[in-house]
């Protein structure tokens, strides 16, 4: 699967099917929130975050994948990530794109 986030891939022609999305909410487990709120204090990178972002990236990234397949696409294009809080810890990270059909 194609998965790209500009509007077009250069030198394809492709039939629009739709968007496709894919969700995921996730949070750390209440040792891991302790610790980044320790960091919180001092600075720096919370790497437990980082890493908590990276796999909700990489499942709602799946999700919309595994949507775009159910509806034949060969690839997704002009993919957009939007991410919000949901609760202290806890993070969702959507991703929507266009699953087009290659010619």
């Amino acid at each position: 699967m194609i998965v790209v986030n500009t509007e077009n891939i250069p030198g394809k022609e492709y039939d629009v099917i739709g968007l496709v999305t894919g969700s995921c909410i996730m949070c750390k487990n209440i040792g891991k929130d302790i610790g980044a709120s320790f960091k919180n204090m001092v600075g720096g990178e919370m790497r437990s975050y980082t890493e908590l972002m990276v796999q909700a990236k990489d499942q709602a990234v799946s999700y919309m994948v595994g949507q775009a397949q159910q509806y034949g696409a060969d690839a997704i294009v002009n993919v957009r990530f939007s991410s919000t809080s949901i609760v202290q810890g806890g993070a969702e990270i959507l991703v929507a794109g266009t699953a087009v059909k290659l010619k």
